[in-house]
Formats: structure tokens, C-alpha cells, sequence
């Protein structure tokens, strides 16, 4: 095959790779002498470069799908790897490892120190990795804020920053180990329009340059910023489709009224 070729034919294959494969997952909760059954057989794949929704309502299990995905929790059966490693059978120690090396997590709260600059915030997850020098951990995070374009705010601290901000800092704190895919539950949650569209924009870019991006959210709007829907119903999914068209944050907040302030009289 002629080198060019090998290199096309490289690229296909990286980006028609699974990065997470479920089949068959079951997760059961024993709440006294009452079984729930919180994912009853569950199977998917989420594929390398994919932006997908996880919808449903509030005990439809999408976030114990999330929780699973995310080597938050074990599933009661069922396999699952990730970027093809069978995480089903693994310890407590090592899924820790591959939680804090494969994967990014956004959440509603932002889950910032509040004592640490926003630098220092991005930092965190490089802190268990002892290879790396205090030169590369600044030089990666000052790279994670730049690309969330808040470069210039590396040293102000999380009550300095809006909520908007704290957020984006936040998402940088997830890409700073390069992770495999991110993983943001409700990530817009506590945000305004205007916010929420910034946020949404972000991870659009971060998509198209060929991040794997997994949302859980019970809004749809949101939603329709994303490549593909994932709808769960006790403890099943009852529908997946692929969005033809979707919404471009950027447009949308680049259309947005701007609101002025008017003083007082």
C-alpha cells in the first residue's frame, strides 16, 4: 500500500475505534431487602471523536450509566472496556489509575479548590503523576487554559472568576492529562443562556479537533449541540439516534443581544 494510503487508511481506523464498548450491563442495588435495578442490559459503543448526549429522566439511569463509564462504580454484570481494556475485572487501585489517566470529568458544581489560583485547579490530576516535572505540569495546564481562552486569568482565584469562568477552568482541568474521552455531567446546569452557549461552544471546538465527548443532560437544548442522542427509560435505552444539523453555540451567542446596563438615575 502506497505510504499515503497507509497514513488515510490509519486515520479511518483511529477514528472508527471504539473508545468505550458496554455490553450487557447490569447494575442492581440492594436497598434493604429491595433489588433496584438501575441499567438492565445495557449495550453501546461510543466511538473515537463522537459528541453524544445522555438523556432521560431523573431514574431512567443515565447517570449510574455515567457513574459506570466513568470507573465511579462497578457494574453487577456486563463488560466494559475502555479504549480496550477490560475495566469489568479490575481493582479498586487500578481503576483509579485508569480513571485518573483515560478520562476527564466536568461537573454541574465546577468542583474547584477555592483556596488554589485556577492554575493551580488545573494542575490536580498531574499531581498523582510522578514522571512529571513542575516545569511540564505548569506548561501543560497553561496550555489546558489557553485553549478554554482563559490563559490570562491562570492566577486569579475561583471567587475572582464568574460562573461561566469557573466552568471553563474546569473543562481545562479535564484536558490537561489528555485524556481519552470527557466525561461532563450537567455542565451547564447552573449557568445563564449566554454562559451556557459559551460553555457549549468550547466543547465544540475541543470536539472538532477530535476530543471524545460525552454529556449527561435532561435538557434538551443542550442536546442539540451534540452529534448524537442517547435516551434512557428504566434502566434501558429506548432510543439512539445521529443529529443531522447540529446547533453551532457560536453562532447562536455571536447572535445573542448584547445586554447593557443602565445607571441609575
Amino acid at each position: 500500500m502506497h505510504r499515503k494510503c497507509k497514513e488515510v487508511a490509519g486515520e479511518e481506523d483511529k477514528m472508527s475505534k471504539a473508545i468505550i464498548s458496554v455490553i450487557d450491563l447490569v447494575k442492581i442495588y440492594q436497598m434493604g431487602e429491595v433489588e433496584v435495578h438501575a441499567l438492565r442490559g445495557i449495550s453501546a459503543d461510543i466511538m473515537n471523536g463522537d459528541f453524544l448526549a445522555i438523556m432521560g429522566k431523573s431514574g431512567s439511569g443515565k447517570s449510574t450509566f455515567m457513574n459506570m463509564i466513568g470507573c465511579l462504580d462497578v457494574p453487577t454484570r456486563g463488560q466494559y472496556l475502555l479504549d480496550e481494556v477490560d475495566v469489568s475485572s479490575l481493582s479498586k487501585d487500578q481503576l483509579a489509575n485508569l480513571r485518573n489517566n483515560k478520562i476527564g470529568f466536568v461537573f454541574q458544581s465546577f468542583n474547584l479548590l477555592s483556596r488554589t489560583t485556577a492554575l493551580e485547579n488545573v494542575e490536580l490530576p498531574l499531581m498523582y503523576n510522578r514522571k512529571i516535572s513542575s516545569k511540564e505540569m505548569r506548561d501543560r495546564s497553561l496550555n489546558a487554559l489557553d485553549a478554554v481562552g482563559l490563559a490570562d486569568r491562570a492566577h486569579h482565584f475561583p471567587n475572582q472568576l464568574s460562573g461561566g469562568e469557573q466552568q471553563r477552568v474546569a473543562i481545562a482541568r479535564s484536558l490537561v492529562n489528555d485524556p481519552v474521552v470527557i466525561l461532563a455531567d450537567e455542565p451547564t446546569g447552573n449557568l445563564d443562556t449566554r454562559t451556557s452557549l459559551e460553555v457549549m461552544g468550547i466543547f465544540q471546538k475541543l470536539n472538532q479537533k477530535g476530543i471524545t465527548i460525552v454529556i449527561v443532560t435532561h435538557d434538551a437544548d443542550v442536546a442539540a449541540f451534540t452529534k448524537r442522542h442517547i435516551t434512557f427509560r428504566d434502566g434501558r435505552i429506548i432510543r439512539a439516534i445521529e443529529v443531522n444539523k447540529p446547533r453551532n453555540a457560536m453562532e447562536e451567542l455571536a447572535a445573542m443581544p448584547v445586554m447593557v446596563e443602565e445607571d441609575d438615575a
